[in-house]
């Protein structure tokens, strides 16, 4: 019989999901059986994602929020568990990204990269690991890290620190809680093909140089990326725990 995974009666949350990778995690887990809460800022963005997941007979819930905010975490994960009563998979995957030189960054926009990137991160976790505890049959945590949390690929030293810190997050995590049976990890993505790349990629020269740097020579899919989270959501990653997989056709092996 040929292996397939099930997320059958699992519960999973997916931040920032109204678009890109995160629109295409929430619609991976929930194809394999889960039932997703779809978060992003607001209600009227996430529409699409559960739209789309319950038209195709998945269950989800919209609960929207900035997770940068405590407040709005504790809301969004309230929400969740007056819907669907538990919570099983929790995927950290709401960012932003300035790409600007260090002498023109603002104060600003590297408190809100660190805050939404790695803040972000650490509240949703720590929402989810008090719950996760509480219920007593352990979870699964999921970071969207990056390979600029590995390799440095400037101008955008507020992203590659706040995707570096993701790294450490994970391992930090994975150590603490493995107690409770809650494996965290995270994925690097390298050069993706979304609607926010798409005019990066425009450019034939920038896509030539991305291209010839990268080993397998293409660009990555989002549903690549959603498969390996799937996988990690999964009972086959069980044994799998404070780990970076980096899904980037081999830029960062070079």
């Amino acid at each position: 019989m040929p292996l397939e995974i099930s997320l059958e009666g699992k519960v999973t949350l997916v931040t920032g999901a109204a678009r890109g990778i995160g629109k295409e995690i929430a619609q991976t887990l929930a194809q394999a059986g889960a039932k997703v809460v779809v978060n992003d800022l607001t209600e009227e963005s996430c529409n699409q994602t559960s739209q789309e997941i319950q038209d195709r007979n998945g269950q989800s819930l919209i609960a929207s929020g900035d997770v940068s905010s405590q407040s709005d975490v504790q809301s969004i994960f309230e929400k969740s568990i007056a819907t669907f009563g538990k919570l099983d998979i929790l995927v950290n995957n709401a960012g932003v990204i300035y790409r600007k030189p260090i002498v023109d960054l603002s104060e600003g926009e590297w408190d809100k990269t660190l805050d939404v990137n790695l803040k972000g991160a650490f509240l949703c976790s720590q929402a989810a690991s008090r719950l996760m505890i509480k219920q007593g049959s352990g979870g699964k945590i999921i970071n969207i890290s990056s390979i600029m949390g590995e390799v440095a690929l400037p101008p955008r030293s507020a992203y590659c620190a706040s995707k570096g810190g993701i790294i450490a997050l994970t391992r930090a995590l994975a150590t603490e809680l493995a107690e409770h049976r809650i494996t965290v990890n995270a994925v690097g993505p390298g050069w993706v093909e979304t609607e926010l790349t798409a005019k990066y990629f425009a450019n034939s020269d920038v896509k030539e140089l991305l291209i010839s740097r990268t080993p397998l020579q293409r660009f990555c899919k989002p549903s690549e990326v959603a498969m390996l989270v799937a996988y990690l959501a999964s009972a086959y990653s069980d044994f799998i725990t404070g780990q970076t997989l980096f899904i980037d056709g081999g830029w960062t092996a070079l």
